[in-house]
């Protein structure tokens, strides 16, 4: 009589295999149905690889270089997220989440006396962050930290006093959430270019939300794997809404929908459990897709370990900041006597760009537009000499002088200038009626991850956006929390300084 292994050997899967001679044809008809039967070894799922992941990940697997830089992320969104607070975007969510109002104790930021439930916290919170296009941008292109950050800091006023929620407890749950995304955008070569299609934060915002949540309510890891699946019906929105007042409702959206996959799946709602794993899951919000299972936990190396953010020094698509910095270049040969040289003096502006749809807004009208419009932060830079909040107000954009030179620009796509930010470059040329021409081009401007923002400049900018709904002495704090965050012990102390002061308290400080 054959062994088993032999008999399994002879391609146990085919009715058409033929039995060893001798043997009885019901008893091998027998052992190959139990062959057929046999499960075979598991093998981790990518799904499966992120809920370990995301449930294994301690406090030890943070490097120093990745708590250094999440803090500057924390920073300068805490600071665009309360500048946000005065936009027309935000005051319009903030109305509509009024409606769900109730007991439950999370911040408005930059609201003393409004609470909400922690969905609908974070929700507002995150339209404030990206309410000016002002937060930070990863490569693959998101903005990695408005949809994480707004969840941690709701979620950590509506947990339970004990234990306490400690600042080593934000950064890992804050790093776990912005790892996510990094790993997800890496599944596809779609994401490394300028999007066309879904907006990422919309998408894998969403996840990197459920993940920070998953981490910071201590989610089993079956339950970690349900949250991303029942994220991923929550996500996706289309990039036809850029330049919108909706686009910030992405970011919202990626917040608190990302809780409430948390919260669903702490009830026990099931989701595909490879939903990260199909074309037909995560994979659809791509044309090209090839998910890979994360590394172990032993070995575990960090995206922002290896690539850092870019933070902006205006209110603008990224892709403006290369516009900007080649026109104030340019700016110096125009200047004479501290003054810009008559604009009926300018022939024609090109601009040499990667070809962005949306983008290339020739004649914007309203901020949300000029802040995508390629061709109105040339003028802008050209005539003032800078950018700031205000570059993008109404009457600024209206100017007859904005416009009489918004006539002058043409774009051209070299196609070298692919649309992706890690590579793509703007040159500018100025042709004057003389015929005289000037050109400058900018690779990389001051911000982007190959020229980062000094300290200095990024609590400046912090101290420039926070001022006005924060007291100097708040502001200084925070400051100071946010950069010895990791020995913080409690986070209700940095949370107590996101209301705001109450209105005795503002009334006192103006006497």
């Amino acid at each position: 009589m054959l062994s088993g292994g032999t008999l399994l050997s002879q391609n146990p899967g085919s009715r058409l295999a033929v039995p060893p001679p001798g043997m009885n044809i019901r008893l091998w008809l027998h052992l190959h149905d139990l062959a057929k039967r046999r499960p075979s070894p598991h093998k981790q799922s990518v799904t499966e690889s992120f809920a370990k992941v995301i449930h294994g990940l301690k406090v030890g697997h943070l490097t120093d270089h990745v708590i250094q830089r999440s803090k500057r992320m924390i920073l300068d969104t805490l600071g665009v997220g309360f500048l946000g607070t005065s936009t027309e975007v935000f005051h319009k969510a903030n109305e509509y989440s009024k409606i769900y109002s109730s007991n439950a104790s999370s911040t408005v930021w930059g609201r003393p006396t409004l609470r909400l439930p922690p969905t609908y916290a974070a929700f507002v919170n995150g339209v404030a962050i990206h309410s000016m296009d002002f937060d930070d941008t990863w490569y693959p292109a998101t903005h990695p930290s408005g949809a994480v950050l707004p969840v941690l800091m709701a979620l950590s006023e509506a947990l339970p006093p004990s234990p306490k929620f400690s600042g080593l407890d934000l950064l890992l749950a804050f790093n776990v959430g912005i790892e996510v995304q990094g790993r997800l955008m890496n599944f596809s070569k779609d994401a490394n270019d300028i999007p066309k299609r879904f907006h990422p934060p919309s998408v894998v915002g969403t996840l990197g939300s459920a993940a920070a949540a998953s981490k910071i309510l201590g989610l089993s890891m079956p339950k970690c794997q349900k949250a991303l699946a029942i994220a991923v019906s929550h996500a996706g929105a289309p990039m036809a809404n850029a330049a919108t007042q909706t686009k910030p409702l992405h970011m919202g959206n990626a917040a608190r929908h990302g809780i409430e996959a948390v919260f669903l799946a702490m009830l026990g709602l099931q989701g595909n459990k490879q939903v990260l794993d199909t074309q037909t899951g995560f994979g659809a919000f791509y044309t090209n897709y090839s998910p890979k299972v994360l590394p172990n936990l032993d070995s575990y190396t960090w995206l922002l370990d290896q690539q850092d953010v870019a933070f902006k020094s205006f209110p603008a698509h990224l892709a403006t900041h290369w516009v900007a910095d080649a026109a104030a270049s340019v700016r110096k040969h125009l200047v004479t006597d501290r003054a810009m040289c008559p604009i009926d003096h300018i022939e024609r502006i090109v601009l040499r760009i990667p070809e962005v749809q949306y983008v290339n807004r020739p004649f914007p009208d309203s901020e949300h537009e000029a802040r995508h419009s390629f061709q109105y932060v040339a003028c802008a830079m050209l005539l003032d000499g800078g950018l700031t909040v205000s570059s993008f107000h109404k009457h600024q954009i209206n100017r007859p002088q904005v416009r009489e030179l918004l006539c002058k620009v043409e774009l051209e796509h070299p196609q070298d200038n692919l649309p992706n930010f890690n590579t793509l470059y703007c040159e500018i040329s100025v042709t004057l009626k003389d015929g005289a021409t000037f050109t400058e081009r900018s690779d990389t401007f001051y911000g982007h991850w190959r020229k980062p923002l000094s300290q200095k400049d990024l609590e400046a900018k912090f101290r420039a956006n926070a001022s006005g709904m924060l007291s100097c002495d708040a502001v200084e704090r925070l400051i100071k929390i946010v950069d010895n965050l990791e020995g913080l012990e409690d986070c209700s102390v940095l949370t107590s300084l996101l209301k705001g002061p109450s209105p005795s308290e503002m009334i006192s400080q103006s006497i």
